[in-house]
């Protein structure tokens, strides 16, 4: 253990004459410790890197901050600021002869890293970038560049007693510290919040790239004069070199990956032979910068930028994200941690660098942000969140200063000081922006009164007939694959007659979390629409459940449009609701967050947050939702083809709203030739009905007498079935009579007498609503799949981006 200095620990170093470890074990049994090999200790650091940042990543996302807090956060826990002030945990846990190892897969993880990175650099949309961009570009840049240049007068590494070789490439780093931007950070900040795609995001996104290219040439630039070298000259050939080096690239790169590109028709697995021959290409790149001295990530970054964007470059991040974003990278945090020590910042001048690194880096990044933003017509607010969003820091900031560190740039108390204000500057993004910006008052919404003027269908029954006449558009909402044959059934019944076909319109949404993965981002980055999802007539840009979907489609006439909608689950909604409104659909139909076991006979939970998602789409949605609660619709070998199509549907009618418009749905199914409609009305006697309207003050009852005989005029497809109860167990008989079907319609807020007395022993799925809680519960033994529907009343409120605002129905 070192010794302590002004009674602190220093940070851990690996020293050169440390002796190496062993690679594995004899085991325990043989009275060695796996503590005291390489390998096994490696495992065990894994999994503790793992395990921390993703409990505090856990305990962070109620604030909605990105992942990469959490990694550096818990870096710096486990190194001597915290847990490494124990002895035992660090010479057992982290060390010293262990560390080379560990930063040796550390670095690989980070190289890997700034490959994807790369990837996310489109230089095709960077020479098309306008001039707004590039203007607060270079002012996000420079004024806190010089600024940072400034500052680093205030440390005692720039002053005249420092070693004078370290002092130029001090201040190229302060500079460089204090003016960079995270760009893959910044994107997956703006994604979260939704902005990644609105006037805003783009033209931070396009700054933050023109801002990450420039900041690396300026930190190679202070790499190559940080070295120790002998001769002048050296610094010069490094940068000769470096440039040369890009250049080659430039030249044979692409070509070189086009070529292979070519040779990997889209839509066909890659071959491994080519995946390897990227992957070593990265690797001979970044040994190629380190042999010149810069670093070997400036290698990756650049064969990141130059390859080639499109379906190759996606397999290869496909293929390596996981292994790299998950266990590699954190290893890099961890190695930041172990080198940052707060409790070197001691004093009140230590404490003041601190508030002044702090000032100066949010001071010049918004000030120079806003100020040009403002020159180049841009509002106020927008301005400002602009500039908060620029000054995001994050992994990039962690390299940086790393790089000097190792330079021996940086003291260990400098470095601990800028760790924690990229910490600061990263954290207060996200608030700042929920404060200040709400993507939806730049879009569509629904005070407007060209929205009140507006008409469309909001539900399957109407008085109008004109609205009758409108076209009927549903959204179809998927989870997985196993969602595609029973929702395709529902479509193709839905579709009716040939008469009425084409008056019918499916949009399908293949719903997707959105994660940290790089694939994740870059399939945002593909959405045309500001903030909403894009629908794509063309089927590259699908997912795998899209073209599934699409493909059982042709079986039968139903023409769909899909779209793939990536939001975090708890917002979601959101894209659902705005969908719906912008597309003017009458239905949504969502899945059950269920899925059904066919052997087993039951239930099993497999995402319990899509419960949630379904709760919130039925109190904001902008007209009537269905819940498909499948169990082996999709399993029956009923074929979709139109011609040989069969589906036997009941309708269970108690009374209310929603009995109406899932009779009216299923009266839009009868129309099919291949359909077999039942209604089942169910009615207690005269007595019970009095009562209830005289408790209730309606005329409920009437108004239901009045919808059905007007039904039973013009249903000539479907069989009416009326049954009078005297008690709740009739009900629950009926209903188990007429399980006998393929699908069964009910209404999730049936009105009636006997309903609110239904045996339900406990209401699991409140989306559901009595009836339907009781058709799946194990009161009632069947195996019937059931849509729950509720119609589109006008009371409650929709939302819309990520506002949530009234909503007034048409007459």
């Amino acid at each position: 253990m070192g010794t302590l200095v002004n009674g602190t620990i220093p940070a851990m170093k690996c020293p050169k004459n440390v002796a190496m470890m062993k690679t594995t074990s004899n085991g325990v049994f043989d009275g060695e410790s796996p503590l005291d090999f390489a390998f096994p200790l490696v495992i065990l650091q894994i999994c503790l890197v793992v395990a921390v940042t993703r409990s505090l990543a856990f305990l962070l996302r109620p604030m909605r901050q990105p992942r990469v807090v959490a990694e550096i956060i818990g870096g710096i826990l486990l190194g001597p600021s915290a847990l490494g002030r124990i002895t035992s945990y660090k010479n057992s846990i982290f060390p010293a002869r262990s560390l080379t190892v560990l930063d040796t897969l550390a670095n690989l993880g980070l190289l890997l890293f700034l490959f994807l990175v790369g990837l996310e650099i489109d230089l095709t949309s960077l020479r098309r970038t306008g001039k707004k961009a590039i203007s607060i570009a270079a002012a996000g840049m420079l004024l806190p560049f010089g600024m940072g240049i400034v500052t680093s007068f205030a440390f005692p590494e720039a002053s005249s007693s420092g070693d004078n070789s370290k002092v130029l490439p001090f201040i190229i780093f302060m500079g460089v510290a204090l003016s960079i931007t995270a760009f893959g950070v910044l994107a997956r900040i703006l994604a979260e919040l939704k902005l990644l795609t609105t006037d805003l995001g783009r033209i931070s996104m396009n700054a933050a790239a023109i801002n990450d290219v420039a900041a690396w040439v300026l930190l190679a630039l202070a790499v190559s004069l940080s070295g120790d070298r002998n001769s002048p000259l050296v610094p010069l050939w490094v940068l000769l070199s470096g440039i040369a080096f890009v250049i080659a690239c430039f030249l044979i790169v692409p070509r070189i990956f086009k070529f292979i590109s070519r040779r990997c028709p889209e839509g066909e697995p890659i071959g491994e032979m080519y995946v390897c021959v990227a992957l070593c290409a990265v690797l001979l790149a970044g040994f190629a910068t380190d042999a010149i001295g810069i670093h070997a990530i400036f290698g990756a970054f650049v064969m990141g930028v130059l390859f080639p964007k499109g379906h190759f470059s996606d397999a290869i991040v496909e293929k390596i994200e996981d292994l790299v974003m998950g266990l590699l990278l954190p290893l890099y945090f961890v190695m930041s941690g172990l080198k940052t020590d707060i409790t070197t910042i001691q004093g009140v001048k230590s404490w003041g660098r601190l508030a002044l690194v702090i000032v100066t880096a949010c001071f010049g990044k918004i000030v120079g942000t806003v100020s040009v933003a403002l020159l180049c017509k841009v509002r106020l607010r927008e301005s400002v969140v602009l500039g908060v969003l620029m000054n995001t820091k994050g992994l990039v900031e962690l390299i940086v200063l790393n790089i000097g560190k190792d330079r021996k740039v940086l003291s260990d108390q400098t470095f601990a000081i800028m760790v924690l204000m990229a910490i600061f500057t990263t954290f207060i993004t996200t608030p700042i922006v929920l404060a200040l910006y709400k993507p939806s008052e730049t879009t569509q919404t629904h005070s407007s009164v060209s929205y009140k003027n507006r008409k469309h269908r909001r539900k399957i029954e109407n008085d109008e007939e004109g609205e009758k006449m409108q076209q009927l558009k549903v959204l179809v909402c998927l989870q997985s694959s196993k969602d595609i044959d029973p929702m395709m059934k529902i479509m193709e019944a839905t579709r009716g007659s040939n008469e009425t076909k084409e008056r019918f319109c499916v949009y399908v949404m293949h719903l997707t979390q959105l994660s940290e993965r790089p694939s994740s981002i870059r399939m945002v980055q593909k959405v045309r629409s500001n903030g909403l999802p894009f629908w794509n007539k063309k089927r590259h840009n699908s997912s795998a459940v899209m073209v599934a979907f699409e493909a059982s489609s042709k079986l039968s006439s139903v023409s769909v449009r899909s779209v793939t909608a990536i939001s975090p689950l708890s917002t979601i909604h959101e894209d659902i609701c705005s969908s719906a409104d912008s597309k003017c659909t009458a239905f949504v139909i969502l899945p059950f967050h269920k899925q059904w076991r066919s052997l087993e006979k039951e239930f099993e939970t497999v995402r319990s947050e899509y419960q949630g998602i379904n709760k919130r789409v039925l109190e904001n949605s902008p007209c009537s939702v269905g819940i498909l609660v499948d169990r082996g619709l999709g399993d029956n070998n009923s074929p979709v083809a139109s011609n040989n199509f069969s589906l036997s549907v009941n309708v269970l009618f108690f009374g209310g709203c929603d009995d109406r418009e899932a009779l009216v749905y299923g009266l839009r199914m009868a129309e099919h030739p291949g359909v077999n409609l039942t209604v089942v009305v169910i009615s207690g006697p005269e007595s019970a009905r009095f009562d209830m309207l005289e408790a209730q003050e309606t005329s409920l009852c009437s108004l239901d007498e009045q919808f059905l005989a007007a039904i039973k005029k013009r249903a000539n497809a479907a069989r009416f079935e009326e049954m009078t109860v005297h008690s709740t167990e009739e009900v629950v008989e009926i209903i188990r009579q007429f399980c006998e079907c393929d699908i069964l319609l009910v209404g999730k807020s049936s009105k009636g007498p006997m309903v609110s007395r239904l045996p339900v022993m406990k209401i699991e799925c409140p989306e559901l609503g009595p009836v339907g809680n009781l058709i799946v519960s194990n009161e009632i033994s069947t195996s019937v799949s059931v849509l729950v529907v509720q119609q589109y009343t006008g009371k409650g409120p929709s939302v819309v981006g990520s506002v949530s605002v009234p909503v007034v129905e048409t007459p």
